[in-house]
């Protein structure tokens, strides 16, 4: 298993636990406060997009289309202070983390690119020819033949 792989698994299983506090906590904390101004719960903010909306005892919609923007209001903050949350207990703690361990080991080597390492070889192709002192050095890439070898004349 790689690393990340692991990281991932226990992100969904701490955001999993973690948004029902924070559903608990707009429930019980936000939604009294907006309820200062309308009413506590917010699954009950809604508009009425056609005629008078006459919603019948046991829920049902009787006459208009409502429109249901309280739940989606509620899940909208849900989310914001989850994401919030996270970012700036989680994630934020973590990149200073590996900021300081980077900054720690030293800058990284940086590879050589073609150009460099095609230099590089030109003068060691160079040196090699001139023997370091500048004088040139007989083409030894050519062997002098050997005489007695194998012949193919019987």
């Amino acid at each position: 298993m790689r690393g990340n792989v692991v990281e991932l698994a226990v992100a969904v299983v701490v955001g999993t636990a973690f948004s029902k506090i924070v559903d608990s906590v707009v429930k019980g904390f936000i939604n009294p406060l907006v309820g200062a101004i309308g009413t506590q719960d917010l699954d009950k903010y809604s508009s009425c997009l056609r005629g008078p909306c006459e919603i019948g005892a046991d829920g049902t919609i009787n006459e208009g289309v409502p429109l249901n923007w309280g739940p989606v209001l509620s899940a909208s903050l849900t989310f914001l202070i989850t994401a919030a949350v996270v970012y700036f207990l989680m994630i934020l703690p973590m990149n200073k983390y590996k900021e300081r361990q980077a900054a720690k080991a030293g800058p990284a080597e940086v590879p050589k690119t073609e150009i460099e390492l095609l230099t590089e070889i030109r003068d060691a192709l160079v040196t090699r020819q001139t023997d370091g002192d500048g004088e040139p050095v007989p083409d030894a890439s050519v062997a002098p033949q050997r005489s007695g070898g194998a012949s193919i004349e019987k």
